[in-house]
């Protein structure tokens, strides 16, 4: 039995019922937006390498093992928070898959060497925090979603860094950060391919993105259709239900 730890909970991923992931309220649990990160990036199927930024509790590499079988790397800076996604890699058996480790994305290149990722996924902090009294009380989950350890810049060069030659980039992020994300994608030679707005309902404002990019790639910028996740009665809709529940 994998042990958990004050608060910690076992939860089922999606509703994958041989797959568990090991959640805390006041530590970390996955939201949203890693599910539809996972679902929207591409993936080299049979072969290849893949790397997840800021990952948490391993939420995104173990929701693409179930889509290909290259060798995932997750990299998180919080010492109890990688701890949790270590377990995760053991409770559901994929040591052989997903590897976890603890480092700051800024300082990776040593243990990471350079351009050798086939794709790079990332859902980074959300938020700048100029001012320490807008930090969550919280400091685990004010590191999660503030750009307290890392800028926007630092996560897009480190994705650069990484990701080889024609290689993916995808992130999901907030709407207002897209100027942000663009220029800077565009400084470190990731062009913009696919981009996806998600919306609460229709006819609410889009309040996620998810955007993919290729490493020196040639500048031709798909908008994919919306995606809206609740219907007018707060029910799913069957597109975000299909993503949620793993169909």
């Amino acid at each position: 039995m994998m042990p958990l730890y004050d608060d910690e909970r076992l939860d089922y991923l999606l509703a994958k019922e041989n797959m568990h992931i090991i959640q805390s309220p006041t530590v970390f649990s996955f939201s949203l937006d890693a599910v539809l990160l996972a679902h929207f990036t591409y993936v080299p199927i049979k072969k290849g390498n893949i790397l997840d930024l800021c990952t948490g509790n391993g939420v995104i590499p173990l929701l693409l093992s179930r889509r290909t079988n290259a060798s995932i790397v997750g990299v998180e800076i919080q010492e109890r928070i990688i701890d949790m996604a270590m377990r995760n890699v053991k409770l559901n058996d994929l040591g052989d898959q997903l590897t976890m480790i603890q480092g700051d994305l800024k300082e990776m290149q040593a243990e990471l060497g350079h351009s050798k990722f086939d794709l790079v996924t990332c859902n980074p902090p959300y938020f700048r925090t100029p001012e320490k009294t807008e930090h969550n009380k919280n400091d685990f989950l004010t590191i999660a979603r503030h750009e307290v350890y890392c800028t926007l810049e630092d996560v897009v060069k480190a994705c650069k860094l990484h990701v080889r030659p024609g290689g993916k980039v995808a992130m999901v992020h907030r709407p207002g950060r897209l100027v942000d994300i663009i220029a800077l994608f565009r400084k470190y030679r990731l062009e913009p391919k696919r981009i996806q707005f998600v919306y609460p309902k229709k006819g609410r404002e889009a309040n996620m993105l998810l955007i993919e990019a290729t490493r020196d790639g040639k500048a031709d910028l798909t908008t994919l259709s919306p995606l809206y996740i609740y219907n007018d009665d707060n029910t799913y809709t069957k597109e975000a239900e299909d993503i949620i529940y793993g169909r």
